[in-house]
């Protein structure tokens, strides 16, 4: 049971640590849309590559997330990672926990 237990520690810290990284993707993307960088920069290419894809589904699920030439579509992603790494996350290390 032991090994169950640290197994599911660990995949919750790596969901954990992926979750955090895209959060700061997503933070940077933003702060890029704001300053208009070039567009055919391979990192600037990542970055929307990374996140236009989500931020589509999020509009198209939400269209009250673009109002008056502000897109708030960042900001929900942000909190939905948020309340998954609080919620799941924790939940899964909790669970990890019972299980030794």
């Amino acid at each position: 049971m032991i090994v169950l237990s640290n197994a599911l520690s660990a995949v919750a810290a790596v969901l954990g640590a992926l979750l955090n990284l895209y959060f700061w993707i997503i933070i940077i993307s933003a702060v890029l849309s704001w300053i208009k960088p070039d567009p055919y920069n391979p990192v600037v290419r990542a970055l929307r590559v990374m996140t236009e894809s989500v931020f589509y589904r999020v509009r198209k699920w939400l269209p009250f997330t673009y109002v008056g030439g502000i897109d708030f579509s960042p900001l929900v992603v942000l909190i939905v990672i948020e309340l998954v790494n609080n919620i799941v996350i924790a939940s899964m290390y909790q669970y990890a926990l019972t299980m030794r």
